[in-house]
């Protein structure tokens, strides 16, 4: 089974790459999320990208996503069920608070334009992104959601953690694990608990 990695707004694909070596995943995909679509830097065209990315699979595949990775491989998984054989959300939202985003574009602003430059997109394209996400909410369609859902989340990462609880509570084949003493980017701080987590997963889907 493929297994698709989605990185988060700050990250790169070369992020996952710690937790997929201590993973049993022999099929892995890790897009770029910056590169895949040519159109104006928003969610709604990379998700498009996603889209035509994977519009030929003929195989569910396992899907896991970080932060902005996470509403992505949300929001497929809600359009495009039948594609999705697992889910594993990390630090997620699944109600955008816009007051979040708009004091993350506040925080880029005052960024200098060369931190951007290691992750592939200008600081104009990153705060065009963030503000594109702001009207995001998955509330009403959840009910789509039909496959098992593994939903991760920083025992330190206070701005994902209520919402990652209350994700789990709304999804009824969802199991929750908070990760003790870890941050919101899990996939760099603690990567081998990320990889045991998919591991486990795997063998129950399989």
């Amino acid at each position: 089974m493929k297994t698709v990695f989605l990185h988060g707004l700050g990250q790169t694909e070369h992020d996952w790459q710690d937790v997929i070596s201590y993973t049993s995943c022999s099929d892995v995909d890790c897009p770029a999320l910056f590169s895949l679509s040519k159109e104006t830097m928003t969610y709604p065209h990379i998700l498009t990208a996603l889209e035509k990315r994977y519009a030929n699979i003929t195989q569910p595949i396992c899907l896991c996503g970080l932060s902005l990775g996470a509403l992505l491989a949300l929001d497929y998984t809600i359009r495009h069920g039948d594609k999705v054989a697992s889910l594993i959300l990390i630090g997620t939202q699944y109600k955008v608070p816009s007051l979040l985003i708009d004091i993350q574009n506040v925080l880029f602003r005052c960024m200098p334009k060369k931190t951007f430059e290691n992750i592939g997109m200008s600081k104009s394209n990153i705060i065009q992104l963030s503000h594109s996400m702001r009207q995001l909410d998955f509330s009403k369609n959840l009910n789509q959601v039909t496959c098992p859902v593994t939903i991760i989340c920083g025992g330190r990462d206070k701005a994902n953690l209520k919402a990652s609880k209350q994700l789990s509570s709304l999804l009824p084949q969802a199991t929750l694990h908070i990760i003790p003493n870890a941050g919101h980017e899990l996939n760099k701080c603690a990567p081998q608990a990320i990889a045991a987590i998919l591991n486990q997963q795997h063998k129950i889907i399989q």
